[in-house]
Parts: C-alpha cells; structure tokens; sequence
C-alpha cells in the first residue's frame, strides 16, 4: 500500500510537470464555460446574419440547449481529449525503460496499474465535476432551470463511460506496447459500439447510450431505469479491461 501511494503522487506530480493536468482543466473548463454562452449567444448571431429576405425564426434558448451543448462538447471532444492525455501514462515509460528501477526496488506491478489508472480516473473525475460546476453556475445564471430533471444521472452516464474509456486504455497499453496502438484500439472499440447499436437486440445493453441519451435524460417523462443494464454492463466492462491490464501487464516482459 505504501508503494502504491508513493506512485499515486509521483503520477501526480508527473501530471503537473507535463502539463496534462493543466491542458485537462483548462479544455474543460472552458467547454463548461462556452456551453451556456453559446447556447445565449447563438440565437443572436444568427439573426444578425443576412438571409437575403429569408425569414427564418428562432425560438428563444432554454436551459436544455445549455446542457445540450454542455454534452455535445464532452461527449466527443472531451472524451477525445481525456484519451489522448492518457494514452501515454503507461507506454512513455515502458519505452523509456524507467519503470524498471523502480520494479527493482519492490514495487509491485499491480500497484503501477492501478497507481496509473487511480490518478487517471480522479483527474476525469474533477474536470468533468468542474465543467458540470461552471455550466450549471451560468446556466443558472442566464436561463431557468425548472425544465432540467435527471442531471446528475446524466453526467453519471457520461462519467462512466469516461471510466470504461480508461479502462480499456490502460489494458491497451500494457497488450500493444505503444501509445498509437492504444488509441487505435480504443478507436476500433468505441467504433464497434457504434456499429452495434445499429441493431435494435443490442441497444438496450450498448454502452454508447451513455453518451447519447444524456439531453433526452434531461426530461421529465425519461426513464432512467432503462440504463441500468446497459450501466451495469459498463461496470463489468471497466473491472474486466483493468484485470486483463493487470493480469497482461504482471507477464509483460520489460
């Protein structure tokens, strides 16, 4: 255990020192931010436009295109951005060879896995909680919010497929050795889910829901309990691809 969290904060440490943390922050804090102003100022700009005497009317926005913009950002360039930052914690070392010396001094590997995915997952943790914090704060500010039901299950759903995301990209690395493999196979898997849902038999456990029910969850009449098998299957997902990472990273040669 106590190596375990010596290499918890180095990793944290070595966040900091490559700017990950920052660039992570940053890029979510300002999808949180741009959400609702693009969801006020939109409108606006688009009448502002020449139509060449088209008429063209434009409802008034609403908390709901807020957070429809909140999750369209997120949804595809957040989860983008999370994957390319980790997509190298584990390969940049194994290629550099400076796991070894600590290896050699008693670390276990399994707690260079899990250290790894512990840091990865509180970092996607408190960007998504904090893009979710600015979003709501001006949200709140510009519109009503009575319309808005089922928030915070929707950002749960986006969350654990952030997880299973993770998951599935810390086994990578440890199965094909280097960052664009990683990618490609998380490509090749999120592609997959996509292609599956296709099929009306399997989009009542496809993970991809929970990134694409996310604004109709904002409704009222939704009924959140259709997600818990594909939520469920989620988390089997997750604890799945961090035991074969562990399980395939414990028989790496180094």
């Amino acid at each position: 255990m106590r190596g375990y969290l010596a290499f918890v904060k180095k990793e944290l440490l070595e966040q900091v020192r490559t700017y990950k943390l920052l660039i992570l922050f940053l890029v979510f804090f300002i999808f949180g931010m741009l959400s609702p102003l693009m969801a006020k100022l939109m409108p606006e700009i688009l009448r502002q436009m020449p139509m060449d005497g088209i008429t063209i009317t434009i409802p008034d926005p609403t908390a709901i295109d807020s957070y429809s913009q909140f999750f369209k950002n997120l949804t595809q360039m957040g989860l983008i951005v999370l994957v390319l930052l980790f997509s190298g914690t584990l390969t940049t070392e194994l290629s550099k060879g400076t796991l070894i010396n600590v290896l050699t001094k008693g670390l276990t590997r399994y707690a260079v896995i899990l250290a790894k995915y512990t840091v990865a997952l509180v970092l996607w943790s408190f960007a998504l909680l904090m893009a979710l914090g600015v979003t709501y704060g001006y949200t709140a500010y510009f519109f009503s919010q009575d319309e808005i039901h089922h928030l915070l299950a929707s950002v749960g759903c986006l969350w654990l497929f952030g997880v299973l995301l993770l998951s599935l990209l810390m086994w990578a690395q440890t199965l094909v050795g280097n960052q664009y493999g990683s990618l490609l196979m998380v490509g090749i898997f999120v592609a997959g889910l996509f292609v599956l849902n296709l099929f009306p038999i399997f989009q009542d456990y496809n993970p991809i829901a929970l990134v694409s029910e996310n604004v109709a969850m904002l409704s009222q009449d939704y009924d959140i309990s259709q997600l818990m098998s594909t939520s469920l299957i989620s988390v089997i997902l997750s604890i799945a691809f961090l035991a074969l990472a562990l399980t395939t990273f414990k028989n790496k040669r180094i």
